[in-house]
């Protein structure tokens, strides 16, 4: 199983980027991908998520930190098997390192893992915003 982020980079304060993660080596429609993020110093947080039905792999709820409700937007591509993220109206506190993660959603009513309930992990990408 692989995880490959990308599209991380340097951006001014209210820019926008879009980050992209590539799952290999797993059934793409059967997972609940997230996007969490860590600054310097700072523990790991959950940034957003999305899921499918775990029978259909369809019908994705998404689910979204506060911290950035309204300002990102997660969205998955299965002809790609790539989940992206798009953050609008950056703020230099998003400055962190970005990581994709995987984990195979086993309920039929989504609820928000843990991160140490992923299975998955890409590389991380760093995403920085100046003022």
């Amino acid at each position: 199983v692989q995880l490959q982020a990308s599209g991380g980079g340097l951006v001014q304060d209210g820019g926008s980027l879009r980050l992209s993660c590539v799952a290999s080596g797993l059934i793409f429609g059967s997972q609940i991908y997230s996007w969490f993020r860590q600054a310097p110093g700072k523990e790991r947080e959950f940034v957003a998520a999305i899921s499918g039905n775990p029978l259909t792999g369809k019908g994705d709820v998404t689910d979204y930190a506060d911290s950035v409700k309204g300002r990102a937007s997660i969205s998955r591509d299965y002809s790609k098997n790539t989940v992206y993220l798009q953050l609008n109206n950056l703020k230099v506190e998003d400055t962190a390192v970005y990581y994709c993660a995987a984990t195979p959603r086993t309920t039929i009513l989504y609820t928000r893992p843990s991160s140490g309930a992923y299975k998955y992990w890409g590389q991380g990408t760093q995403v920085t915003v100046s003022s």
